[in-house]
């Protein structure tokens, strides 16, 4: 079987040259063979470097499974050791580039860059404000290993341009080993999740919804490699059992917001990719096989409900694998099929027309189908949209089930969280709460005793927590990012010159069409974002912004090839003299000295984000020490609020060993000085209530206490609604034993 290959553009020799060529014509839709055009590129499209592919996939799955998901309070040390190697790591690519890069053009990508690490920036300096200020700088310590790795994809971008198909393949790898480990936890549910009372699948992030958008990320990247005239045959018909495996993980995550996702980024695919027939065979073909095993799984009730008892889990498991592997076996027979008939008798343009025109009809079918039912329903059209609008904006809608049954549901629970967001924004418009200040600032505005850390929705998180000024930041983020982008993909064969939206003639090379599958991977993610929570989980935050700053940094395509071939040799002639060209040993010290400065600042922010890890270590010592060892606990617990002034737990942790001292009045003004700095967090005036109460002291506790209320209304919320909360039912219990011994009234 020969290898699919990439077609030159007519009367160019390269595809990469057609740019360069007035009137050139771009691809038409269908397959093509070697027999009917004879400009031929093989290795253009393909995988550039095995080794460099396995190597992103295996850094991609190192980050997702080594992070155990994301944000742990009870275990921040893999966190924050992902935090720093990347910090450290992405600095010494992007040092390594600027000593060693021949310049030879604008820094493509430095605005995205720079603004991406002014909002981390931002996020660090907003603990002067911030209302949990602990919580402030470990987000910006998240966003600062973000920031690092978003301008080492910038920089190699620019040093390693060619190696473009290495990023989409190893994106799609990690992307399929990430969504097979967690089939496999349904599979033998004995050996990997046997405690998981859930039918959702949810490992390995612990997150349905992040598992849900790992595979609508890998299902854009599988379309390119399915759809691409370059590169091995049997790479692409591997893409047809990827394809079929990505789609039953998405359904088996039960993941609304991901499905709206990967619909919007397929659209956005088949629009901008001129390859549709094979993407929509690639997706109708994997979809098929998909759908066999989705309906047969949600009709097991072992595989579909909650709570089901192990022994049932690993039967229906053992039957799920057999059923995967049927799948896979025949995807790939049928994958293998497509590409020997393909290659070698491709339809014929009549043929390609009806196959589109039937492509084109089944959506719409569908969409004729779903307007159909909701005729006949009980509530007719226009009832059925007004009732499903009113379930999603209502912020008291029931919360759907975790059953197959939710993906026909409206109804979600993130309308109340993004009620109290706006209602956080209302009181500190202009800078927020400070970063990751939502989970403690909303607690005055919740009507329930839901905890929730996040508003699901970047946008209403960034108005809570940085106001104004953070919306603005992140918008001219996002203008500059797609400016960049679209430099290096032109989408929509557009692009501003002077001042007007000129149409141009771009050819759709191998390269163009990888970063198309780039751009719609990314703008998956975002759409993601807007309603979800996972830009916290690095496993799916690192793929975007790999892929997002490596379109930022990659620049026009045409920018070496538009280049005469002479201009070309003068160029290279001149490269000796010119010390802006010349080899980065012929004139090294301003590069060297700003590579330096790139390593020392990366150097000081692994520094910092290390020290709320020590201080959680140390803290963890002294209660350790406590019983023993008083004086050590003593050190240790002074040494935690040294290394992390801004930690509160720190500072209890301080006064708990105060107080087993017999140090009474010093442990009392420890707490005093953890309210005074958080005096918005209500834990830190429960804390000090609670130690005034038992100290005996019942006026000051009831004063704290009610301002603990007043911060956190659900604290003394009826019984009834805090029954199953002992947090809130013991702090409840210390204001009513309070307003006994005062005599006073509620």
């Amino acid at each position: 079987m020969s290898a699919p290959t990439a077609t030159a553009e007519p009367g160019a020799a390269d595809p990469l040259q057609g740019a360069a060529n007035a009137g050139a014509t771009n691809y038409t839709d269908g397959w093509d063979s070697a027999q009917q055009r004879p400009g031929l590129v093989r290795a253009a499209g393909s995988l550039s470097t095995p080794a460099i592919t396995l190597g992103v996939a295996g850094l991609l799955c190192l980050i997702v499974f080594y992070a155990e998901g994301g944000p742990n309070a009870v275990n921040p040390r893999p966190m924050t050791t992902l935090e720093m190697a990347l910090t450290l790591a992405s600095g010494a690519v992007v040092a390594s580039v600027v000593a060693m890069r021949r310049f030879r053009g604008p820094a493509y990508g430095l605005w995205p860059a720079g603004l991406l690490l002014a909002f981390a920036a931002l996020c660090a300096l907003s603990v002067v404000w911030s209302v949990q200020p602990d919580e402030s700088w470990q987000n910006a310590s998240q966003m600062l290993a973000y920031s690092a790795l978003f301008a080492a994809a910038v920089a190699l971008a620019h040093a390693a341009r060619a190696h473009w198909s290495a990023l989409l393949g190893g994106v799609l790898l990690a992307a399929v080993v990430v969504c097979g480990y967690a089939l496999l936890t349904k599979v033998a549910p004995a050996s990997l999740d046997s405690s998981d009372p859930y039918a959702r699948l949810r490992a390995p992030y612990g997150y349905w919804n992040a598992i849900g958008l790992t595979a609508a990320m890998g299902v854009l990247a599988c379309m390119w490699l399915g759809a691409r005239r370059a590169g091995h045959a049997l790479l692409s018909a591997l893409s047809y059992p990827a394809m079929g495996l990505l789609l039953v993980t998405l359904m088996l995550a039960y993941s609304r917001g991901s499905l709206v996702a990967v619909g919007l980024g397929l659209a956005l695919w088949l629009c901008v990719v001129p390859l549709r027939l094979r993407g929509a065979t690639l997706l109708l073909v994997g979809g098929v096989g998909a759908a066999g095993v989705v309906a047969w799984t949600f009709s097991q009730p072992a595989l579909s409900s909650d709570k089901v008892a192990l022994a049932q889990r690993v039967d229906a498991g053992g039957q799920l694998g057999v059923v995967l592997a049927v799948m896979l076996v025949a995807l790939t027979a049928v994958g293998v099929a497509i590409g020997f008939a393909t290659n070698r008798h491709a339809p014929r343009p009549v043929t390609r027309r009806r196959m589109g025109a039937i492509a084109l009809s089944l959506p719409l079918i569908a969409l004729v189908g779903l307007v159909g039912l909701l005729a006949h329903s009980q509530r007719g059209l226009t009832g059925s949209i007004s009732h499903d609008v009113s379930a999603l904006t209502d912020p008291n809608a029931a919360v759907p089930l975790n059953t197959p049954g939710r993906l026909t549901s409206v109804g979600s629970v993130r309308a109340r969280y993004w009620n109290e967001a706006l209602e956080v924004f209302s009181e500190h418009p202009v800078l927020g709460a400070g970063a990751d200040g939502y989970a403690t600032a909303r607690l005055r505005h919740r009507t329930v005793p839901l905890d929730v850390h996040h508003a699901h929705g970047f946008i209403v998180q960034t108005l809570a927590d940085l106001g104004l000024v953070g919306l603005a930041l992140i918008l001219a983020l996002l203008a500059t990012w797609l400016a960049a982008a679209g430099r290096a993909t032109h989408p929509f064969n557009r692009r501003w010159q002077n001042w007007r939206w000129r149409r141009i003639q771009a050819p759709y090379t191998p390269e163009r069409i990888g970063l198309l599958s780039m751009l719609c991977v990314v703008l998956t993610f975002g759409i993601h974002s807007l309603v979800d929570w996972t830009w916290y989980f690095p496993g799916d935050a690192c793929v975007a912004l790999l892929c997002a700053g490596w379109l930022a940094g990659r620049g026009p395509l045409n920018g070496d090839a538009a280049l005469p071939v002479t201009e070309q040799r003068d160029t290279t002639a001149r490269s000796a003299q010119d010390p802006q060209i010349a080899p980065w040993w012929r004139n090294p010290s301003p590069r060297l000295a700003l590579a330096a400065a790139v390593l020392v600042c990366s150097l000081l922010a692994v520094w910092a984000q290390w020290q709320p890890l020590r201080s959680f270590d140390a803290a963890n010592d002294a209660s350790a020490l406590l019983s023993h060892d008083p004086r050590g606990a003593r050190r240790a617990a002074q040494q935690a609020v040294n290394r992390d002034p801004l930690s509160v737990q720190a500072l209890f942790t301080l006064a708990a060993v105060q107080q087993n001292s017999g140090e009474s009045a010093q442990a009392r003004a420890t707490l005093q000085r953890a309210v005074r700095l958080q005096p918005s967090n209500p834990q830190t005036w429960v804390a000090l209530g609670e130690y005034d109460l038992q100290a005996r002291d019942a006026a000051n506790a009831l004063n704290e206490l009610r301002a603990a209320i007043y911060l956190n209304p659900q604290t003394i919320a009826p019984e009834a609604t805090i029954i199953d909360n002992p947090g809130l039912l013991s702090v409840r219990n210390d204001y009513l034993l309070a307003l006994r011994e005062t005599g006073a009234k509620p």
